[in-house]
């Protein structure tokens, strides 16, 4: 072999390994470059959080498109980032966490997380606003995945691929970033796709009992917007609440922490009686005391 061979084959090497050392040390890494956007987004919104309709620092918008629909929360919590990623993401305590949030959203039922050999599974029954006997609600699977964790963010996804009604593809996505002093900003997002049978349940649902339910986006007129968008926002909104709630119980003693999310919860949707309000809020007290019990048990 002669020198000049040599020489191009120990350059290609250099070239490979300088390439290589990238992927190592220094390269932004896919969770690196989602807490820059993340932080970024936090900078844009700075004055929207400052003050807006919420009276308090949170921020949303909503999306429907053809066959989908998304709501999209982003907010400061007054926690510190390793409080809400020890709740949200651990792999192991994360997937039970995260049952505790769901079950105070009127229409979760019951809620129930296992783990197997491809991973957490979060097994939610979904129906009325009322007391149900389970086997008259619908079942949800979604999967529990932590996507990214780093030492100032983290990403977690709750998805499932079917749901009640013909609707599909339902994601629960939230991402955190430390933006110190012991705070920390979310991003929640709620969306699913639907099909025909989806489609004429929720206009049917709108064109009846729900044809007087709003969001919280105001349009150009002054008035609240309604339709399925409106019904994507006030989910979005009860489930950040639930997330919000339950955070707010880990600083009192464990055996106070389920009653304290009930009433936790239900004070925070009646700050928005217009969009949120469905039930007294013994009525309410009652139904999830019931459902939080059965819940105790795998169904």
């Amino acid at each position: 072999m002669n020198i000049q061979r040599i020489m191009r084959i120990i350059k290609r090497l250099a070239l490979v390994a300088v390439a290589l050392s990238g992927l190592w040390s220094g390269a932004p890494t896919w969770a690196d470059d989602n807490a820059a956007a993340l932080q970024q987004k936090y900078d844009a919104l700075g004055p929207q959080l400052k003050s807006n309709v919420f009276h308090r620092p949170i921020h949303l918008d909503s999306e429907e498109t053809k066959n989908t629909l998304q709501g999209d929360i982003y907010a400061v919590v007054d926690y510190p980032f390793a409080t809400v990623n020890s709740a949200f993401n651990d792999p192991q305590q994360g997937p039970a966490n995260w049952c505790e949030v769901l079950i105070l959203h009127l229409n979760t039922k019951y809620c129930h997380a296992t783990s197997g050999s491809n991973g957490a599974v979060i097994s939610m029954n979904v129906g009325r606003k009322t007391e149900q006997e389970l086997s008259d609600t619908s079942r949800v699977q979604f999967n529990y995945r932590s996507v990214a964790t780093s030492p100032d963010y983290f990403q977690v996804d709750l998805s499932a691929a079917e749901g009640p009604l013909s609707t599909k593809d339902y994601r629960i996505v939230l991402e955190a970033v430390d933006i110190g002093k012991g705070h920390t900003f979310l991003h929640l997002t709620y969306s699913y796709g639907f099909g025909m049978a989806g489609r004429i349940a929720m206009k049917t649902y709108l064109a009846t009992i729900g044809s007087a339910k709003v969001g919280f986006t105001q349009t150009s007129s002054g008035d609240y917007i309604g339709g399925v968008r409106g019904l994507v926002e006030r989910n979005t909104m009860r489930y950040y609440l639930a997330i919000d709630a339950y955070l707010g119980s880990l600083a009192i003693p464990a055996d106070k922490r389920v009653d304290q999310r009930f009433e936790t919860w239900f004070d925070a949707t009646e700050q928005y009686p217009r969009q949120l309000h469905e039930l007294d809020r013994q009525e309410y007290l009652q139904m999830k005391k019931h459902e939080y019990q059965r819940q105790q048990v795998a169904q």
